[in-house]
């Protein structure tokens, strides 16, 4: 079946590297090479390039586990990214004629992949005017006797959206009474792993998804995984083989670098979203034309404007003029928004707001907005 264009992925792919001010990356700024291997002295020279731990090296799955609260070995393994962790799920636990509900605005693969299946999907409502929440009414009246997935993101992209531990419950609960799969991609969960909670921990029927991509700094890495039921594991592991095999040992130990020494790294990322939190708050202060809803721990977050400018106009003309880069909101299906990520450098953040704040005003008054 055809699958749908990847809007705002094809968007990235298009502008980003004309970015001078790179706005709406959703990853904290990348590490380097250098600056990851400092984290461990004595890098093996010996390391033996085969295809390793075919479901993940058993040092690396260990460190994983320290960020969840439930589990073992048996229920980890990994992959090229949550991207592709999260493809593998579906591809393994859909089948046509399955009903998936998934939220707008939100990441496009939680639909359109579906979708691509042969599944009936259902799209509900995060709502704005409840800072960006879903309800749990419409979650109920969707269900339906061959529902077989729930897909979501926590927090979310782009409106960096954040269940709670009763939300979670309440959802659970909906769902497992016909043992309905919640798949929950949390790549941008961690910055605080008390605060921020895994569904993997609470259903039996839970299944995380995550990388290194986004609170890591290590979207370069490519490196990926899924916790959940050992039953849940062994039917990824059946897929995998015909489309990966393994991540292979390099990834796999520098992927252990980065979570053994994770403390080292989340430290500097929680300070630099803080950080860009507090410029972003005086900012909106100061430019009331525009007004965001803020998750604490989220780098990521939809803000909005109150200017009569279609969102590909704005991003493409700002873009061009200033070097200001933007995803418009219209990749997610929501007109007047653009996505805005809080994990750059503190100091080019506050530069790219306030040129931005400077070019909207001006923009106003040029008839090609008119």
């Amino acid at each position: 079946m055809k699958i749908n264009d990847f809007l705002c992925e094809q968007w990235m792919t298009e502008y980003e590297t004309e970015a001078i001010y790179n706005m709406t990356d959703t990853s904290f700024q990348a590490l380097s090479l250098q600056e990851l291997l400092s984290m461990e002295e004595g890098f093996p020279q010996d390391l033996i390039l085969d295809y390793g731990e075919i479901t993940g090296k058993k040092a690396l799955k260990q460190e994983i586990l320290k960020l969840y609260q439930t589990g073992n070995e048996e229920n980890i393994v990994c992959f090229p990214g949550a991207l592709n962790a999260n493809q593998h799920v579906m591809d393994a636990l859909l089948q046509a004629g399955d009903h998936v509900i998934a939220f707008v605005p939100g990441y496009q693969q939680f639909y359109d992949y579906p979708l691509s299946l042969g599944c009936e999907v259902t799209c509900l409502s995060f709502h704005e005017e409840q800072d960006w929440k879903f309800s749990m009414d419409e979650v109920k009246e969707s269900i339906r006797k061959n529902t077989k997935m729930i897909v979501l993101a926590s927090p979310s992209n782009p409106t960096g959206t954040m269940l709670t531990k009763q939300e979670w419950q309440q959802l659970i609960e909906l769902c497992a009474k016909n043992a309905i799969y919640i798949l929950c991609d949390e790549v941008y969960r961690g910055l605080d792993i008390e605060k921020t909670i895994s569904v993997s921990d609470l259903y039996e029927f839970g299944i995380s998804t995550s990388s290194l991509s986004k609170i890591f700094s290590l979207p370069g890495l490519r490196l990926g995984w899924v916790k959940a039921a050992p039953f849940i594991i062994d039917q990824l592991v059946i897929r995998r083989d015909y489309t990966m095999i393994s991540t292979g040992p390099l990834l796999d130990h520098l992927g252990w670098i980065a979570l053994k020494n994770k403390e080292k790294i989340l430290e500097r990322n929680r300070a630099i979203l803080k950080a860009n939190q507090m410029t972003l708050k005086s900012w909106l202060q100061e430019n009331k034309e525009f007004s965001v809803v803020l998750n604490e721990f989220s780098p990521v977050v939809f803000l909005k404007y109150n200017m009569d400018i279609p969102s590909a106009a704005l991003c493409t003309q700002v873009l061009k003029e200033k070097g200001i880069f933007f995803v418009p909101g219209t990749c997610f299906g929501r007109e007047y928004h653009v996505r805005l990520g809080l994990g750059r450098d503190p100091k080019q953040f506050e530069n790219g707001l306030k040129l931005f704040a400077k070019w909207s005003k001006e923009a106003l008054k040029k008839t090609y907005f008119s």
